[in-house]
């Protein structure tokens, strides 16, 4: 049970007579209706109320929702009332009655919060205009309400608010005396009264409430005393809720991210060589990185890289952030792969309509370790992607170039052959110089998806403009990486599957 349903039960037991005890010794709520009635009845002699005021639908045995206590009493809603109306119609009230500064505050369900009515953005009229509506004038203790919107706002009028005016989307009633007007805002908020409200209302876009629907609302009348006792229990249980709403709250959160927490912290204890056992008879890193080697070579020998990118700047002991097991090697990225950036292309490449068009992704794309297609795609010809090798190829990687703070450091794998699909000027591509073990291929995905990658990635960015940062090349391909043997790295990748699977 949420904090809301648990209001909503505590105010439902109330409105039914379970919160608080009944003492029998209670003045009965008929008794209270009786001085009602003879209150009605002097003014009406007086002429301030008139004799159809004395008249009350009868209450049919069907209409009643629920049982209550013997010592309560079901009433109509107007039959406590001595007013009962709606704010001034929006005819009555025009653009140029509104002032800016001296005025009447006009009171419109903006204006009520939390139980309260408050005087930020609230408008004014003339004058002239408060003289024409003298009959929507509040007075202490009115409670008005939201008659459009939001059903659920009500609050009480105070002294501070005595001679403002009721808006047009207020209705606004004046209670007889003897009664205790918390009561009425607690039977208001409860779900029996606003589903009543909901049900009653009509408007497409704005719920909107009939005034005679309301005035026949049927209200369980609690003795005086245990009305005050109610709303004691209300008052010393509502702060236990929001409380408890806090802690759900806080619960969910923790819950909700929970799963990504755990994720981190499987995946730190495989790059640290903690999340599988080693086995000292394998082969270590060391030789994965011959074979590597002798990769860049090739194709230094093809004329795809040059002499110089043989070379590796050497990794200082201050470099390396964690103790690695025996058979490990830490290596720089860019021993292992090798960069370059993404499709440019003008507004004008995008003008040409073509049925085959090649779909270029950008930073927005990118998820940490996959990447998806959007509907506001950019497309474009083929014959403006002047590189064919931007397509997307298996074993690859992308990640954003320059990007907001939020994407900044995600990186997708590539997991098949995308011939139709290319990156943006504004995505880099990551491509692995040793591509034939998918395994190997599988952990560098792992390893980009790490917390202490993404990190990284953050610390080495520069900020361009307001919202946007460019992330280094130089010192992205500098970062140390800790590379376990082949066969550790099936293991790892299983066992982080096999975890990642069940956190799902």
């Amino acid at each position: 049970m949420n904090a809301q349903q648990l209001r909503n039960s505590i105010l439902q037991q109330a409105i039914q007579g379970k919160l608080v005890p009944q003492d029998p010794t209670d003045e009965p709520a008929s008794v209270l209706l009786q001085r009602i009635r003879k209150e009605k009845e002097r003014l009406a002699k007086e002429g301030k109320l008139k004799k159809k005021d004395l008249e009350s639908k009868p209450i049919e045995e069907d209409e009643i929702p629920f049982e209550i206590p013997e010592s309560w009493e079901w009433v109509r809603l107007q039959y406590l009332c001595t007013r009962f109306s709606t704010g001034p119609f929006g005819t009555m009230v025009h653009k140029e009655d509104y002032v800016d500064l001296e005025g009447h505050p006009l009171v419109n369900p903006t204006n009520i919060k939390n139980g309260k009515i408050v005087a930020e953005g609230i408008k004014k009229v003339s004058n002239t205009k408060y003289k024409e509506l003298g009959s929507y004038v509040l007075q202490t203790n009115d409670l008005v309400l939201a008659r459009r919107g939001d059903l659920s706002k009500i609050a009480i009028v105070t002294e501070k608010e005595n001679g403002w005016l009721a808006g047009t989307g207020a209705f606004f009633m004046h209670f007889l005396d003897g009664l205790f007007l918390p009561y009425f805002i607690v039977l208001y908020s409860s779900f029996y009264c606003q589903s009543y409200l909901l049900d009653q209302s009509v408007g497409g876009t704005m719920n909107n409430l009939n005034q005679k629907l309301l005035s026949d609302f049927l209200l369980p009348l609690p003795p005086l005393v245990e009305q005050r006792r109610i709303v004691a229990k209300i008052e010393e249980l509502m702060p236990l809720v929001e409380r408890y709403g806090k802690a759900q709250q806080a619960l969910d959160q923790l819950n909700e991210s929970l799963p990504a927490r755990l994720q981190q912290s499987i995946l730190q204890e495989a790059i640290q060589g903690r999340l599988v056992p080693q086995d000292p008879k394998e082969e270590p890193a060391s030789e994965l990185l011959k074979r590597i080697r002798k990769e860049k070579e090739l194709l230094v020998k093809e004329g795809k890289l040059k002499k110089k990118d043989l070379e590796s700047k050497p990794i200082e002991e201050d470099e390396i952030p964690f103790e690695v097991p025996e058979g490990w090697e830490y290596v720089r990225l860019g021993e292992l792969v090798y960069n370059q950036t993404g499709l440019s292309y003008s507004k004008g490449d995008l003008e040409k309509k073509v049925s085959n068009p090649i779909r270029v992704l950008r930073g927005g794309n990118i998820q940490n370790g996959s990447w998806c297609i959007k509907g506001d795609d950019v497309m474009i010809a083929p014959e403006f992607v002047k590189k064919p090798n931007l397509s997307l190829q298996k074993n690859t990687f992308i990640t954003p170039a320059v990007t907001s703070l939020e994407h900044l450091g995600k990186t997708a794998l590539i997991e098949e052959d995308h011939n139709d699909i290319v990156a943006g000027g504004f995505v880099l591509y990551l491509i692995p110089y040793y591509r034939q073990e998918d395994t190997y291929i599988k952990y560098l995905s792992y390893f980009f998806q790490t917390l202490f990658y993404n990190k990284f990635c953050k610390s080495i960015a520069n900020k361009s403009g307001q919202a946007f940062w460019n992330l280094s090349r130089q010192k992205l391909m500098e970062l140390t990486i800790p590379l376990p043997p082949l066969s550790e790295q099936k293991r790892i990748v299983a066992k982080v599957e096999e975890l990642f699977g069940v956190i799902r």
